[in-house]
């Protein structure tokens, strides 16, 4: 079954933490410039059924410079899926950091 044959799926809940509000983050990490390692990083996001809104990546010698936008991720499952980047051995450094509501970026 290909993506277009599939049935339209609802995002995984956080049963961690299911009243908590979701929100846009942006990760920043540091990978090998390896042909298979952005592919590695973007599968733990395809494995939960989400779709990152940007995605930069660049090549500074050795390794790759990625940036990753998603929203509506809870604060705890966006530290675990931090954490699971940062167990991937391709991956040298992660950080992760909680971006403003695009009505709040507007107003301000």
């Amino acid at each position: 079954m290909n993506a277009l044959e599939r049935p339209l799926a609802s995002p995984r809940l956080d049963a961690w933490a299911a009243s908590t509000a979701h929100s846009t983050v942006h990760y920043r990490l540091q990978a090998e410039a390896e042909p298979d390692s952005l592919c590695r990083v973007l599968n733990l996001f395809a494995l939960q059924f989400l779709t990152p809104h940007s995605v930069q990546v660049s090549q500074q010698d050795d390794w790759l410079d990625v940036q990753i936008g998603i929203g509506g991720l809870s604060w705890h499952r966006a530290e675990v899926i931090a954490q699971k980047l940062r167990n991937l051995v391709c991956v040298a450094d992660v950080s992760l950091e909680n971006m403003p509501p695009l009505a709040e970026v507007a107003a301000g």
